[in-house]
């Protein structure tokens, strides 16, 4: 028995029936997917350019190093110039010599050559006797009275010379007491007193209290020089 489908290719004639068989075949042939073709993927961005982004932040920099202010240079101590230093010393010393002017200034005025006498107090070796203190009178009036530490015997020792008063005396006749205590030989306490009278004329009068040893007596001795 003949199916339906021969009985139809018979009637239409060859040319139908070979396309008919073809589109059979290709239903009856499961199609064929072509291979997918592999697609790259989509390149990542390309990092901008440090160049263009390196010079914007120079020129900023340089802009803010040219707005910040320049601190001044500290000077290195004891760099000073030579020149600075020079002017001090001539500014102390003119300090100086005018500090000694008005003290002599002062002196005129106050004590004029025609009143004026000073006493002064030195030592002539002083082996024998440790002076301690001096009080002088004038005039059975008490002008001086010191107290001397060890620095002060020390510098008398070695030839220094004390000036313990400056006053006004008219001219005439004065008396001067000199009393002085200390230590002497054995180291025994030693108080020895000096009078001496003097007149007063219309110059200056310079009154010195000598202390000096006496090797024959080794004693110790007071004097009284004018001059």
């Amino acid at each position: 028995m003949l199916s339906i489908s021969n009985i139809f290719l018979r009637r239409a004639g060859p040319g139908l029936a070979a396309a008919l068989a073809c589109a059979t075949l290709a239903v009856a042939q499961p199609a064929t997917t072509p291979p997918a073709t592999p697609v790259a993927a989509p390149a990542a961005p390309a990092a901008p350019a440090s160049a263009p982004a390196a010079a914007p932040a120079a020129a900023t920099a340089a802009a803010t190093a040219a707005s910040a202010p320049v601190a001044p240079p500290v000077p290195t101590p004891g760099a000073a110039p030579a020149g600075l230093d020079q002017r001090v010393q001539d500014i102390k010393a003119e300090v100086i010599r005018l500090n000694r002017d008005l003290l002599v200034l002062e002196e005129e005025l106050l004590f004029p050559a025609g009143t004026q006498v000073a006493l002064f107090v030195s030592m002539d070796v002083g082996k024998l006797f440790e002076l301690e203190s001096v009080q002088i009178k004038l005039d059975d009036k008490v002008v001086a009275a010191h107290l001397y530490t060890p620095l002060q015997v020390q510098a008398l020792h070695r030839g220094g010379v004390q000036r313990i008063f400056v006053g006004n005396l008219k001219a005439g006749d004065h008396s001067i007491d000199a009393f002085f205590t200390g230590r002497g030989p054995h180291t025994r306490d030693y108080k020895r007193g000096v009078t001496m009278k003097f007149e007063k004329g219309t110059e200056p009068k310079y009154i010195e209290l000598r202390i000096k040893d006496s090797l024959q007596r080794l004693q110790p001795e007071f004097e009284v020089k004018v001059w």
